[in-house]
């Protein structure tokens, strides 16, 4: 597992006089807040589309959910004060909170979770956990209570119910939430100038805006890694969540200007694979391009380092991991071996479509290089994240591509013949309906670990690395998390010391 640190750089801010200290203490306590991402929302409903870049604008800030994740993975109470787990896994009692109201001035009550699970599970929904949905049912007991009931055993459901996916809505403004959203969060929307920023303003409405530290904060988006470095330096941002600053690291460390906290995440960088076009429904041709690939080597490109090789859509760290890298070892000479054994062709040409993300671009460079020595030709389309979205995930127009997958329980997506790669596997399917069946602890960990072997068996895609993410920060701002497990930013949990 990877460890974390937290670093309070030191010497160079520079050549600071020694009256510089006193005068900033002096100066009026910030009452606002910059903070960078990489890339930029496509809509701000995270019901609507996929991607992690959304909830890390809006999740706890401006819409909630009944549960809320910490940053140690555990869950804790939201807009539901408690909860009751019936024996059987199958059904639990929300007590939800009293006297919270919507941005428009509607209630928060048990209708409006009804709604907003009914919304996310039914025929019309586009929530990309909208299976997980369409197996509950939501019984309003009275106001204030609810009663989810799972048609199957979900072990995971309380940390899923605090995921973007299952935000609680407000039935009559569910449907333009995309660019006006109205929850029950701390913040509201101030402003979303397109291709520049998003600024959020704190609610008064709140139940406990006293405790928001941070009245205004604004989200601006710069995907190049040098133009993070820069806006950091010249104090344009003040917080990089995950910044591409890997290169540039020692400085920040050396500026005692910085904190720099290195995140653990549950993240999984894969060399998606579209499982339903020809060659690559193959598991032959699969398992040449997985031999084919150097992880260490790519984890030097992509993340200059900072990853851990992993085998299957699992991570060191999570329950029931077992370690399959050894499974598609980097071999070129089997690589070719496995090519000519499915009768292909070379040089075979493949699209290769890369996201803006730097670990995309820069470790999809050597990929495709690595491919080219078993005479896979991976032509490089760089897209724009809309694109990414649209094109690649939405409309499976791809061969390969290099993406990163946050979410922590997400092997579910295996299950999903429509998900964007194509994979379909009665195997796998039966072995991860044990993972959620299965009562006892030690007994789910089992089928996990032979749901992982599998999936490197059937080499799925080329996996590839558990990222480490590389948060930057002003020194004097604080609440940060210390781990990612997943994408959000807790905006009212930060201050300035």
């Amino acid at each position: 597992m990877l460890k974390r640190r937290t670093l309070l750089a030191s010497g160079a801010a520079a050549a600071a006089t020694p009256m510089a200290v006193p005068r900033a203490f002096a100066q009026k306590k910030k009452d606002s807040l910059v903070i960078g991402l990489t890339l930029e929302p496509t809509g701000l409903d995270p019901t609507a589309k996929a991607g992690a870049e959304i909830a890390e604008v809006v999740l706890y800030n401006i819409f909630e959910t009944l549960t809320k994740i910490q940053s140690d993975g555990s869950v804790n109470p939201l807009l539901a004060e408690s909860w009751e787990v019936s024996p059987d896994l199958k059904t639990t009692t929300f007590r939800l909170r009293k006297g919270i109201r919507f941005h428009n001035g509607e209630p928060f009550n048990a209708q409006a979770v009804k709604f907003s699970f009914d919304r996310a599970g039914g025929e019309k929904s586009t929530n990309k956990d909208r299976r997980l949905f369409s197996g509950l049912t939501t019984r309003v007991v009275d106001e204030h209570t609810v009663v989810v009931l799972n048609k199957d055993i979900e072990p995971d459901l309380l940390f899923l119910l605090g995921q973007a996916t299952a935000i609680i809505v407000e039935p009559k403004t569910a449907d333009t939430n995309e660019t006006r959203p109205v929850g029950t969060g701390p913040y509201q929307l101030g402003a979303w100038n397109k291709g520049s920023l998003i600024a959020l303003t704190k609610w008064a409405g709140w139940r406990d805006a006293n405790a928001v530290q941070i009245p205004r904060v604004t989200f601006r988006f710069i995907s190049e890694p040098a133009a993070q470095t820069t806006s950091l330096l010249a104090g344009d941002v003040d917080l990089f969540p995950h910044a591409s600053v890997s290169r540039t690291l020692p400085q920040f460390e050396r500026d005692k200007r910085f904190q720099v906290v290195f995140n653990a995440s549950r993240g999984k960088t894969i060399l998606a694979l579209n499982n339903a076009r020809k060659p690559l429904d193959d598991v032959r041709v699969r398992r040449a391009i997985a031999s084919a690939i150097d992880r260490k080597a790519v984890i030097a490109a992509a993340v200059d380092g900072r990853g851990v090789p992993i085998g299957s859509h699992y991570v060191p760290g999570a329950p029931g991991y077992v370690d399959t890298t050894g499974v598609n070892p980097f071999d070129i000479e089997k690589a070719k071996r496995l090519l000519a054994e499915a009768g292909v062709k070379t040089p075979l040409e493949l699209s290769f479509v890369l996201p803006p993300p730097p670990y995309a671009r820069q470790g999809g460079e050597l990929i495709a290089a690595q491919l080219a020595k078993i005479g896979i030709i991976a032509k490089i389309q760089n897209v724009e994240w809309a694109q990414w979205i649209s094109g690649t995930y939405g409309q499976k127009n791809y061969d390969l591509t290099l993406i990163l997958h946050v979410e922590p329980f997400d092997l579910v997506n295996y299950t999903k013949p429509e998900y964007y790669w194509g994979y379909q596997s009665a195997k796998f399917n039966e072995i991860f309906e044990k993972t959620k069946s299965s009562l006892r602890t030690a007994d789910r960990q089992r089928y996990l670990g032979d749901a992982q072997r599998l999936l490197a068996e059937d080499a799925v895609h080329t996996y590839l690395y558990q990222p480490q993410f590389i948060t930057v920060a002003a020194r004097n701002l604080r609440g940060l998390w210390k781990d990612a497990p997943i994408f959000a930013n807790d905006l009212s949990a930060l201050s300035w010391g």
